[in-house]
């Protein structure tokens, strides 16, 4: 599909909007960066998979983004789609196949296209500061940011902590049907959330920017379990109280045995790795600090309690 020129139904005497370029834009994340971005004057190329017929795609052709239809295994292919961007950002989801090598292939395409500027899919906890091997997601994004490290092009990741919107039912924390709020290791160790929509808009203020470090933190609440907790509690008008299921020591021998009897190799979400990522929190290695939740002041921060009231 041929790329058409913005300059052609735009007007001479006026500047013209900053593209970005986009690979994901039509997960849930990816598509609501998108609609900031064009909510921001942006102009928005999303490059999507030949035959992905996602209703998303009709909605942000409807807003007036560029859908591009390219074949993410040819890197000339990709390195014409990102013509004239000033930024790529990535929402890809997946494992090694995408997260290394896909994204791999688009960063090629973005330093052989000029693009000044690349976000990879990171969007989570801090993963710099774990281990080796105690995350298998994040150590994926850790080893493509290595590359990325490598690569000559100004790269900045957005780390925003757990989804806040996990906490009503994806994310076994907050247990409403029992009133607790479920945990291991300390009450009192501080946790960070931020919600979809929150991450959504930091990021397409950060591909805008071109001032960006390489890491912005945000969080749109920090909480302990015990403000887990009260939150809960002025959100629904019930008291809740805390369940232990056990010290640190034992989630990670309960990640150890479900991963062994239910591996799942091919599954990006499979259980055990919802419980590393809380693991992961749990210990507070990965906690974002500083937070630079004042760059955009316009960005106003979605509460805990906000979201379990909704």
């Amino acid at each position: 599909m041929a790329i058409a020129s913005p300059s052609a139904a735009h007007p001479a005497n006026l500047p013209l909007p900053t593209l970005i370029v986009m690979a994901g834009a039509t997960g849930d994340l990816g598509h609501r960066i998108a609609l900031n971005l064009l909510d921001r004057g942006a102009q928005v190329r999303a490059l999507v998979r030949p035959g992905n017929r996602k209703p998303e795609i009709n909605a942000l052709r409807a807003r007036g983004a560029e859908i591009l239809e390219v074949d993410f295994t040819s890197v000339p292919a990709l390195t014409k789609a990102c013509a004239g961007a000033a930024c790529v950002v990535s929402v890809l989801s997946g494992l090694r196949s995408v997260i290394v090598d896909t994204q791999t292939r688009l960063l090629d395409a973005a330093v052989a296209a000029g693009v000044p500027r690349f976000i990879p899919s990171d969007y989570s906890i801090d993963f710099t500061k774990l281990p080796e091997g105690s995350n298998r997601n994040l150590d994926l994004r850790r080893e493509f940011g290595r590359s990325l490290d490598r690569a000559p092009i100004q790269a900045t990741s957005v780390l925003n902590g757990m989804f806040t919107d996990l906490l009503t039912g994806q994310a076994p924390v907050v247990l409403s049907k029992i009133r607790r709020v479920l945990y291991w290791g300390s009450p009192n160790q501080p946790l960070d959330f931020t919600t979809i929509a929150d991450t959504a808009a930091f990021t397409a203020a950060a591909a805008l920017d071109p001032t960006t470090p390489r890491y912005l933190r945000v969080a749109g609440e920090v909480a302990t379990v015990r403000q887990l907790q009260a939150a809960a509690g002025a959100a629904t008008g019930h008291r809740f109280g805390r369940l232990r299921a056990g010290g640190l020591w034992l989630l990670k021998l309960m990640i150890k045995v479900t991963r062994r009897l239910a591996p799942a190799p091919g599954e990006v979400f499979p259980p055990w790795q919802g419980m590393q990522y809380l693991h992961n929190m749990f210990t507070g290695r990965p906690k974002l600090a500083p937070l630079d939740n004042d760059r955009y002041p316009e960005i106003q921060w979605t509460k805990v309690r906000d979201v379990l009231a909704a």
